[in-house]
């Protein structure tokens, strides 16, 4: 799944009650669709509240449905790498970008209207899946390097701290749904976690 403020993008096929269930309680209207006739969308999209990037394996229709539901520009990430939400993590003030993405810097900007600082994290390019980032603060990767933190806070202007999700996992956006106000998270999440979880988001 994938998520701003406004809405939750759900895998076409989850069961109808599931669905209401979450955007319910995350008070958020429900899309359901598929990136390339995939159902799994989080890795194959990045989304602020302005803008949605998706995949070059995203058809029209799923783009033309995507534009309609949302009323949000939404252009595929001109780029040979395919795994859009793994390589890029935004909110509406910045976006941190995977190093492999350079060239694609003018349409990062464009479409999710904000400015893009490109890193590494952990020595990972996967940055997307490194971080959660929201409005009120954002989560990264544990082994994130200070320098990494620094810069990631300086270009999202909130907060960013380490954090696992699910028992330890460092790959935090594999287990969070954020929107404005609340979060649904991997049911191994601990206790600890969960408390960090609420200050970092502010939730």
């Amino acid at each position: 799944m994938k998520s701003n403020e406004e809405y939750l993008l759900v895998p076409n096929g989850l069961a109808k009650t599931k669905i209401e269930k979450l955007s319910e309680y995350l008070s958020v209207e429900q899309i359901e669709i598929s990136i390339g006739g995939s159902r799994l969308l989080g890795p194959l999209i990045v989304m602020n509240n302005k803008g949605i990037l998706v995949s070059r394996l995203a058809d029209e229709n799923e783009i033309k449905l995507l534009k309609k539901s949302t009323g949000l520009p939404v252009e595929r990430l001109l780029s040979r790498y395919t795994s859009a939400g793994n390589l890029i993590s935004a909110n509406d003030k910045g976006v941190i970008a995977s190093t492999l993405l350079k060239d694609m810097e003018n349409q990062i900007v464009d479409v999710l209207d904000a400015p893009v600082e490109f890193i590494t994290i952990a020595s990972f390019n996967q940055v997307g899946a490194l971080m959660v980032s929201g409005n009120e603060g954002s989560a990264i990767h544990p082994q994130a390097l200070d320098e990494e933190i620094t810069k990631a806070a300086k270009i999202l202007k909130v907060d960013v701290e380490p954090i696992t999700i699910n028992r330890g996992l460092p790959y935090i956006a594999s287990g969070i749904i954020l929107t404005k106000e609340k979060a649904i998270v991997g049911s191994l999440t601990t206790g600890p976690e969960l408390i960090m979880l609420s200050r970092i988001f502010k939730l």
